[in-house]
């Protein structure tokens, strides 16, 4: 668990700043809404996020009832289930706060699972 969680937290940050610097860095200097690399990277970041949270999900990983992954797993699947409703706009502008903070979200895990003993007693 400890592997996956490294590996999934620097993901993430590698395909927000790798999206973030090929968007910013166009060759045609101009940002759209329908941009390939804009809708490309909403769908590589967040497929990856929930590729990743439905392996949280499975392991049952810190997906305490009424915990904040619990809130956000449920938030998240109902953003996606309500895509075809008209959601899509909504994530449009909600997506990459979203992302940041699923990405916080699990470094502020790896975080917790790092503590020594002593620590934890403090």
């Amino acid at each position: 668990m400890k592997n996956f969680k490294i590996i999934d937290a620097w993901i993430s940050v590698g395909l927000m700043i790798s999206f973030t610097m090929l968007i910013c860095f166009d060759k045609a200097g101009r940002i759209t809404l329908l941009n390939n690399r804009l809708l490309t990277g909403y769908f590589v970041v967040g497929g990856w996020q929930v590729i990743s949270m439905l392996v949280h999900a499975a392991g049952r990983w810190f997906t305490v009832k009424y915990g904040i992954r619990y809130f956000y797993h449920w938030i998240s699947f109902i953003a996606l289930i309500t895509m075809p409703a008209g959601s899509f706009w909504v994530l449009v502008f909600t997506a990459p706060f979203m992302a940041v903070f699923y990405t916080g979200l699990c470094f502020d895990e790896l975080r917790k699972m790092n503590q020594r003993p002593l620590s934890i007693l403090k």
